[in-house]
């Protein structure tokens, strides 16, 4: 072949290792680093606030962000709250946020009644207490300030837990671990594949990181929940979407609770990808209206006083 032949093929590769401006191809984006304590962004929606808390087990300020119904400065009413937990690694208070737009509205136009969202930080592990980040005593330290600084039903009867992806499967098992702690859960689009895998690989969610203890997942936190006498009974709606790349691991994981006599409502949404906002759009009012009806059968709606 001719010289002239392999210099347009040097200059085909060297231009096809630039992007469409002429420059060298952008590395991805590294995750950003984790902290406890996250400022609102600035597109936040306006009806959320940011506050922080002193976390014992983490010796450090935690922040969560909240949303209050309308009038609550205005009322002495006691309100339900439902704990929002956000997907992802590392974890961050200001993730999911965007999510409290379906919560306002659904309140102004009288969808739900008045009701409290808490957005938690997660920790760097996202709802595990890994190494010296303690997610999950974070979360529940949360819930004791949040009872003794907003006017909440401050009992099982006017808690809820709900999540997606990371946040489902950390509502997955905070719901089967703490079951004393909320009437209503609602985990969604969570990997319960690598909640399978830690429990057959003792802890072993992949080669890097490896849970502890290894019976800290949904499938063994369900069993244990099923075979207790004393579990306090617990409405529960798990969904997916179609489209979702967890959808096969939900309706594997919904089988396991079912094996196990554990009553949930599993909905799959049809035509949805992994995305908790494209959820909302389709389901939305029956996901918040199931956490209502637990509040109603509880007895919390009548708690306002």
């Amino acid at each position: 072949m001719s010289r002239k032949f392999y210099f347009i093929v040097l200059i085909l590769v060297s231009l096809y290792s630039l992007n469409s401006f002429g420059q060298p191809a952008k590395k991805a984006k590294k995750p950003a680093a984790f902290k406890w304590v996250n400022a609102l962004p600035a597109n936040a929606p306006k009806s959320v606030e940011h506050a922080t808390f002193h976390s014992q087990a983490n010796q450090t300020e935690v922040g969560y962000c909240f949303l209050l119904p309308p009038g609550y400065h205005k009322s002495k009413q006691r309100y339900p709250v439902v704990y929002w937990l956000h997907g992802g690694r590392p974890g961050g208070e200001t993730k999911t946020i965007k999510m409290a737009t379906f919560f306002e509205k659904a309140m102004k136009d009288g969808t739900i009644p008045p009701l409290i969202y808490i957005f938690p930080n997660g920790g760097k592990l996202s709802h595990y207490d890994h190494g010296e980040f303690k997610g999950e005593q974070a979360f529940l330290e949360l819930i004791q300030h949040v009872d003794t600084t907003y006017r909440t039903i401050a009992n099982r009867n006017g808690r809820a837990v709900e999540g997606f992806s990371q946040g489902g499967r950390g509502a997955g098992r905070y719901l089967f671990k703490h079951p004393e702690l909320f009437c209503s859960a609602a985990p969604l689009g969570g990997g319960h594949q690598h909640e399978k895998r830690i429990s057959e690989s003792n802890g072993a969610e992949s080669p890097n990181l490896t849970i502890s203890p290894p019976w800290n997942n949904t499938w063994d936190l369900a069993k244990r929940y099923s075979e207790r006498d004393d579990a306090p009974k617990m409405r529960i709606l798990i969904s997916v979407g179609s489209k979702d790349f967890n959808h096969e691991a939900n309706k594997e994981w919904s089988q396991h609770l079912r094996s196990l006599g554990i009553v949930h409502e599993f909905i799959i949404v049809p035509d949805i990808p992994h995305s908790s906002q494209r959820m909302y759009e389709k389901i939305g009012d029956r996901i918040m209206s199931f956490h209502v009806e637990s509040f109603r059968k509880s007895g919390a709606l009548g708690e306002t006083k």
